[in-house]
């Protein structure tokens, strides 16, 4: 039970990461102070999905599946819409590619809009 319990929160906190990353610089427009981290979730995020590499959270959480038993992501409501979210079928390599090249896209319109509101404020 513990386990299970363990591998539900890996994946919430794996599906927060995926959306800080992507939304994030929403938050900067109000705490500037999460631009540096944030920008580090960016580029984490580019990375992985760019060198085609496995989130290290992923194998945690399924090692921890494991050893609760589980086998797969049948189930609760965490494991049937977050997990198809984290976790698509068919993510090709081109795939991976487009979806780094819009986190780009996304954050620098997030961030043009973060410098633009704050040379108004100056």
């Amino acid at each position: 039970m513990i386990y299970r319990f363990l591998a539900d929160l890996v994946l919430s906190a794996h599906f927060l990461f995926a959306l800080f990353t992507v939304l994030g610089g929403l938050l900067v427009l109000r705490w500037r102070k999460l631009m540096w981290l944030h920008l580090a979730c960016v580029f984490w995020g580019v990375l992985i999905q760019w060198a085609n590499w496995t989130c290290p959270l992923t194998p945690l959480e399924n090692y921890l599946r494991e050893m609760g038993g589980e086998s797969g992501y049948d189930g609760g409501f965490i494991e049937y819409y977050v997990s198809l979210i984290l976790y698509p079928e068919y993510l090709t390599i081109e795939l991976r590619y487009l979806l780094g090249i819009l986190l780009i896209i996304v954050n620098l319109f997030i961030y043009f809009y973060v410098f633009k509101s704050k040379l108004r404020r100056s």
